[in-house]
Parts: C-alpha cells; structure tokens; sequence
C-alpha cells in the first residue's frame, strides 16, 4: 500500500473539501490515487457536502464552558454562512457540545479528531460534516482557547454579549483557596469578562504587560505628529510622554472606567475586593473574541446566489 502523506490528504481536501479523517480513508481505500480518491468520495456522498466549505462563513456564534468549579473555561467560536442557521437550534447545540470538547484538545485539529459528545462511533469532524449536510451550510470550528488554573488558586469565567457576537473568557488569581471561593471574588470575575467585553480598545490587563515594541510604536507616531514640528525637543519629549501615558492607558484593563460605577476604575475596583478577601488578587489573562473578526464577507445578493446554484450566467 502506498505512503499516505500529509501533503496527499491535503491536495485531496483541497480538491473536494471533505473532512481530513474521510480524505485520509479514501486514500487509502484507492491505493493513494488522488483521481479514484476523488470518485470514491463522490460515491459515498462525502465530497457533495464537502463542496460548501468554500462559501465564506462569516457567521455563526461563539459560545464559552466553564467546568463546575470554574478551573477550566473555554472560549470558542464556530461559522455559518446566515443569521438564519446561527439560530437554529441544532446549530446552537452543536456549538454548546464543542465548548465542552474543547476543554481537553490543543488545537482545532484534535478537537475535529475526538468522538462526538453526544455519538461516539463518529469524530466530530464527521458529526459537522452531517449537520452540514442537514443544514445546508458550510459550518466551521474557526479558533478556541481553553484556560485551566494550574498551582495557583483562582477562577475561570466568561461573558456572552449580543447573542453571541461578543465573548470573553477571563482567569483570576488570589492567594488562597478560601479566597477564590469568596462571593465577592466570584463576582469580580463576571464582572471583569463584562468589562473586557464592554471595552473593545483593551488589549492588556495592565500597563506593565505592553511589549515594549508597542510602547515605542506609539511613542514614533507622536513624536512623528505635525503638531510638535516646531517645538524644542525637551518639550516634545513630555508632550509625548503625557500623549503615551494617556494612550496606554486606554490598552489596560485595571485603567478603565468601572462599567457598574464610573466613579471608579477597575484598579480601584480590585483595591476594593482585596480589602474584602483579606489579601492580593489579580487579573491574571482574558482573550475576546467578536464574532467573524477578520473574515472577509462575501457580498452577493440573492438571485445571485440562487442563479449560482443552478449553473446559470448572471
């Protein structure tokens, strides 16, 4: 039997778009021939669902899982093509299964190899390749990511916005387990996740976790701005360094105005549930994800599309 390569199960999701584990078996049913490989999909139906993984999925939901406890929180997000699909019930429940999967994978590819949570004689790769064929739709796992505490006590939240458009998952760290446990530090959790989601420019939680090659970024386009031309360099210097300090600022998390209390920042905040616990914790990380950020969305309008699929000239 020939070598099955990588770079052979490639071209073939390539030319058919079927799944990795259904091109993997094709080969190896046709001997590595990628032509009889091809047919052998057609025949069993795969490669016809497979053909919608080139229509753009810019829709979808992202969806989080916290594990009893809060230890362990994933965030994940997975594409559709419409609105319409994103609603459905079954796409919804699939997206709620693959959260609690991910928990446990390292990558989208291993996530695609386990057995599906709710029918373990199929992978979930082949279990979307069924809903797919279900629902019409090209869906995709495009990203997650799965937070786990490790020696440090602390939780795992999340926050969902618009429906799931907006999610963020966020870990904090305390000293102790009594603290962690606390109602108040549970609290804080949900809130901070609600505050990353409400403050889309935050990208780090404090200043002093901004690379020093974006601090210098930003310390070039304002000594670079029109407005300072004239001015000595000593006193372009602090302008700029008032300018930075500002910019930074607007990056961080502990810097933002409290979204339940704008009296107050988020430093001030966490000051605040330090005192109540009886000792130090902290913003440990968060990731947000919007949904179909990045993704370039096909714009076609409806008889377009249905001339599409039907082979006809617009």
């Amino acid at each position: 039997m020939a070598e099955i390569s990588a770079k052979l199960v490639q071209e073939l999701r390539q030319k058919t778009g079927a799944g990795m584990m259904d091109c993997k078996k094709a080969l190896k049913e046709t001997d590595g021939n990628v032509d009889e490989a091809v047919d052998w999909l057609r025949k069993k139906g795969i490669a016809s669902a497979g053909k919608k993984s080139d229509r753009i999925a810019a829709e979808g939901l992202i969806d989080t899982y916290i594990e009893p406890g809060g230890q362990v929180g994933v965030l994940i997000e997975v594409n559709c093509q419409t609105d319409f699909v994103a609603r459905n019930d079954a796409f919804k429940s699939l997206v709620k299964n693959l959260a609690k999967l991910a928990a446990t994978a390292d990558s989208v590819e291993s996530l695609l190899a386990q057995p599906y949570i709710e029918d373990t004689s199929v992978t979930v790769e082949e279990f979307i390749k069924q809903t797919i064929a279900n629902l019409g739709e090209n869906i995709q796992v495009r990203r997650f990511i799965n937070f786990a505490l490790a020696d440090q006590p602390g939780v795992v939240d999340s926050y969902i916005h618009t429906g799931g458009r907006v999610g963020v998952l966020v870990e904090l760290n305390s000293k102790s387990e009594s603290a962690a446990a606390n109602e108040e530090f549970q609290a804080l959790a949900r809130n901070a996740a609600m505050q990353v989601a409400a403050c889309p420019n935050v990208e780090y939680v404090s200043v002093d976790q901004i690379p020093a090659e974006i601090v210098q970024k930003e310390k070039d386009i304002e000594m670079g701005k029109d407005d300072l031309a004239n001015k000595p360099e000593n006193i372009r210097e602090k302008i700029v360094q008032g300018r930075i300090e500002k910019r930074l600022k607007e990056l961080t998390l502990v810097d933002q105005p409290y979204i339940r209390d704008q009296s107050i920042s988020v430093e001030d905040l966490l000051k605040q549930i330090k005192a109540k616990v009886g000792e130090d914790i902290k913003v440990h990380r968060f990731v947000r994800y919007i949904l179909g950020e990045g993704i370039e969305k096909q714009e076609i309008s409806f008889a377009e599309e249905v001339a599409a699929q039907m082979g006809l000239q617009s």
